[in-house]
């Protein structure tokens, strides 16, 4: 059943913006999102990004991201190597970057990202491992951006409802153990998410997807994929949000990287 648009207000342009992934990343906030702390407000129009004469540094501007910087000056492996050449300048969370920062464009000595994930084979074909209890992760080995309970007025409830994994749009989401999708499709900030019920009664949520591969009243089992990861929704970039819940509603959220550790996941 849809979350009826509870997980984030609506954005403003003059407020800061919240990360994905967690971060935390360690950290979305996450978010690969990718994103600076603050947008330009109507009062003040965003300068023009500042580049050096070789083209080798650019000053960080408002609105800018690592996304948006690495296509614009188009830097050899992406945001992930423009984020490890300037790591230092950054910090922690890629998702944070700041107006007046001085980053390198030359990543030249950066091991290049990896190519994204090649399309996923049709959904009933796609199966995950699981563990011995039959549950498996959303995602592969994804970093977790902006953590579980991160507090913040971001969300409606002054606090993150679940786990962001940072990965591309276009990454196969699924199911971590088998059930009985409840909702498939649009659903308010959360953008395109999939709800699912479990054997236990808990529900688990996939949230930002660029699109479900599931539909309502659909049997899955687990690491089956169910939908294609995306940006969908109240978002600052790629990625998923997955939430565990007590019923399929927003606000019954329980922790939902200890719910996996207690069916043998870690994430």
């Amino acid at each position: 059943m849809p979350a009826k648009g509870q997980h984030r207000k609506p954005r403003s342009l003059n407020r800061l913006t919240r990360v994905c992934i967690a971060a935390g990343t360690g950290a979305a906030a996450l978010a690969l999102p990718l994103v600076s702390v603050a947008h330009a407000s109507a009062a003040e129009p965003a300068k023009a990004p500042a580049v050096s004469a070789k083209a080798q540094q650019y000053t960080v501007v408002r609105g800018d991201t690592l996304a948006k910087i690495a296509t614009a000056h188009h830097v050899k492996g992406g945001w992930k190597s423009l984020y490890n050449a300037n790591k230092k300048v950054i910090g922690a969370n890629p998702s944070l970057i700041r107006p007046g920062q001085h980053l390198t464009l030359n990543t030249a000595v950066v091991k290049a990202a990896p190519a994204p994930a090649k399309k996923a084979a049709p959904a009933a074909a796609v199966k995950k491992a699981a563990s011995p209890s039959g549950y498996s992760k959303p995602v592969g080995d994804a970093a977790i951006g902006t953590p579980y309970h991160a507090e913040g007025s971001n969300w409606s409830s002054g606090y993150h409802t679940g786990v962001d994994f940072l990965v591309w749009s276009g990454t196969p989401v699924h199911s971590v153990a088998a059930g009985t999708v409840v909702h498939a499709g649009a659903d308010g900030s959360y953008g395109n998410d999939v709800i699912i019920r479990h054997a236990d009664g808990k529900y688990t949520l996939y949230g930002h997807l660029t699109n479900p591969v599931v539909s309502v009243g659909q049997t899955v089992t687990s690491g089956q994929e169910i939908g294609i990861s995306g940006a969908t929704g109240n978002v600052t970039g790629p990625h998923l949000h997955f939430e565990v819940r007590t019923t399929p509603d927003y606000g019954s959220d329980i922790d939902p990287v200890a719910y996996l550790a207690a069916h043998g996941v870690t994430v």
